[in-house]
């Protein structure tokens, strides 16, 4: 029996139901072991529709759906907007023997302010900052806080979610030379095992998991995620621990 013609039509022209696009996301220093593990994590999680990276020169990507957005100076405030739903910014530094990791741009601590009201005015809402800092020399008042200026600006600009995650860093190593150094640094090296185990240096794989889940998990506000925090993640249920952090 054959359709009706008129119905075909009609059918034709009726809306076909909408489906909600998925978020994109820009990343910022995705150098580094974390900052690679993090941009893996991510795209790979299939939440975002589309991933800007930040780099100083052009270069092939070679991730799906992920794309290169070259910035003309160390300046964000004279950069054009690149519109992003999302962003995730970190500050390790780019291994130099990685020939892509030297084509992206990679943010200084003092460059947090600019860049996150470059990333506001681009439509950004969510904002996940993973902070390095000396492991044990971070003040107990300010690990779950706001740890200065900078920071205040940045929670200021209105994103709908701020996700500030800190992470102990390696202390860089000492190549100073000569014999009075070297005395000097075997008798502080027994220091180092003063600090508690939470301010230890949590592995890279496991930091962009907890900022994976923050972003997936986190309603609206500002959340601070303090070293022991990512250390005690890091040692049992990590969506249990993260869940407990943002309230959820």
């Amino acid at each position: 029996m054959g359709h009706d013609p008129i119905q075909v039509l009609r059918g034709a022209q009726r809306a076909a139901p909408l489906t909600q696009a998925k978020p994109s996301l820009l990343v910022a220093g995705a150098t580094g072991v974390l900052g690679n593990e993090v941009l893996n994590q991510l795209t790979g999680s299939g939440d975002y529709g589309h991933t800007y990276v930040l780099a100083r020169e052009p270069m092939r990507a070679g991730l799906r759906r992920v794309e290169l957005q070259v910035v003309p100076s160390d300046d964000p405030a004279n950069w054009p907007h690149c519109r992003a739903d999302a962003a995730v910014v970190m500050f390790e530094p780019p291994r130099l023997f990685y020939e892509r990791e030297r084509a992206l741009w990679t943010p200084q601590p003092g460059q947090l302010p600019a860049l996150a009201a470059w990333l506001h005015g681009g439509g950004v809402t969510t904002l996940a900052v993973v902070l390095p800092h000396a492991q044990g020399r971070l003040p107990e008042a300010l690990k779950r806080g706001l740890a200065s200026l900078d920071e205040q600006a940045v929670a200021a600009l209105g994103f709908s979610r701020l996700l500030i995650v800190r992470s102990a860093q390696k202390p860089p190593p000492d190549t100073a030379g000569g014999l009075l150094p070297r005395i000097a640094r075997f008798m502080m090296s027994g220091f180092k095992y003063m600090v508690p185990s939470s301010e230890q240096p949590v592995r890279a794989a496991k930091i962009a998991q907890l900022v994976a889940l923050a972003l997936e998990l986190a309603p609206p506000g500002i959340h601070v995620a303090p070293p022991e925090l990512a250390w005690r993640a890091a040692q049992g249920d990590m969506a249990q621990v993260v869940a407990g952090w943002v309230g959820r």
